[in-house]
């Protein structure tokens, strides 16, 4: 009986870099680096900007209460925008309405000269004014006092009820009844008037004008977070 041969052993020889399985490993090792310092390059575009931190309403002061530091990615569209690196603008007032967490515009912001609202306290029934909080939208309604009629005594009576101002927002409602020298049953209630109104409404007020605040059905204001 013939003997069968023996086997050789195969030595393990170190894969070289022709290797195309070896090749594939490196380019996705690298791909992945690429990526990841891709990603991480992104991150460092977020810039500083200013959002509202509750509803800004035009006419009202910008103060450093009101807005909170975000940090985003806009690109070329920030310079539109209040950017928080440089502090705010000093003595500006808002312009047109912010909504809270939003960012805020430049072209929102400006000088006082350039509001067209201002903010007048009108004293209104405390019931109706229960009902209202900062950032309502009403119409105002005033009813003015009429001409005693003749022979009466002690009546007060009034004509109207007239539509004053449509759409105005309320930017600050008072928890206590009667503070600023009206009745028992009165509150005040803030507004922001347009500027060419406010003389006729402070008028309709030195006069002794019922004022009455209605809510517009399906308005929303910028509410308070």
């Amino acid at each position: 009986m013939s003997d069968l041969p023996t086997p050789t052993a195969q030595r393990l020889r170190a894969p070289s870099w022709r290797d195309s399985r070896l090749l594939v490993g490196l380019l996705l090792v690298l791909a992945s680096t690429a990526i990841g310092a891709y990603v991480v390059s992104r991150a460092d575009d977020r810039v500083p900007m200013y959002a509202a931190k509750s509803g800004l309403m035009a006419g009202q002061p910008l103060t450093a209460e009101d807005v909170v530091r975000v940090d985003v990615q806009l690109g070329d569209a920030g310079s539109d925008y209040v950017g928080a690196d440089a502090g705010l603008p000093a003595e500006h007032v808002v312009l047109r309405e912010v909504r809270a967490g939003e960012l805020i515009p430049l072209s929102a912001v400006g000088p006082r000269a350039q509001a067209t609202s201002q903010p007048v306290a009108l004293q209104v029934h405390a019931t109706s004014a229960s009902t209202l909080e900062k950032g309502s939208v009403v119409d105002v309604y005033v009813n003015r006092p009429s001409a005693p009629a003749r022979g009466s005594v002690g009546t007060e009576s009034f004509e109207g009820p007239e539509l004053a101002l449509e759409g105005v927002t309320v930017v600050a409602v008072s928890k206590d009844d009667g503070v600023m020298g009206g009745s028992g049953d009165t509150r005040p209630v803030q507004v922001m008037v347009p500027k060419d109104k406010v003389q006729s409404l402070v008028g309709d007020v030195d006069l002794g004008a019922k004022i009455t605040l209605v809510a517009v059905p399906g308005a929303i204001g910028a509410r308070a977070s």
